[in-house]
């Protein structure tokens, strides 16, 4: 399971015209469901995220976390983060998990980050979506477990 989070000052997301998910300061999370991903690796990359500590403290050192910092959470699915990029010019989808499981485990781990306390909002799964933010820094992490 991979996330590649970036710190914002905003983020949304819009689906045929419709804010589905918006929030102010905090991490935009995009997340990759491989095969083989399974409960415990959405709930191990959830307490990654939101125990990362990508936010200035008093020092401006990345000391805090989200929580810490007081940001939300934007989860947004992406498949395309488990493409294997390693031979010729287009990308292989084979490692991905089927869209029923990426569905379900995208909804737990949601669901994992909602149950911590965090406003979290989503985009909506496989829909075409328009993902706009204003990158903090720019601060961009990729996490996988």
């Amino acid at each position: 399971m991979i996330a590649l989070i970036q710190r914002v000052l905003q983020a949304s997301v819009t689906v045929e015209g419709e804010v589905c998910g918006e929030i102010g300061p905090g991490l935009l999370v995009l997340l990759g469901v491989e095969q083989g991903d399974d409960e415990q690796k959405a709930k191990r990359l959830c307490e990654k995220v939101i125990g990362y500590r990508i936010f200035g403290d008093s020092d401006d050192k990345m000391n805090l976390n989200v929580t810490q910092a007081g940001g939300s959470l934007l989860v947004v699915s992406q498949f395309t983060l488990v493409a294997d990029t390693q031979k010729g010019m287009r990308p292989g989808f084979s490692r991905g998990a089927t869209p029923a499981e990426a569905d379900r485990l995208y909804q737990y781990f949601y669901g994992q980050c909602r149950d911590k306390g965090i406003h979290t909002e989503t985009g909506r799964f496989a829909a075409d979506m328009k993902v706009a933010l204003v990158n903090d820094g720019p601060v961009t992490f990729w996490l996988q477990v």
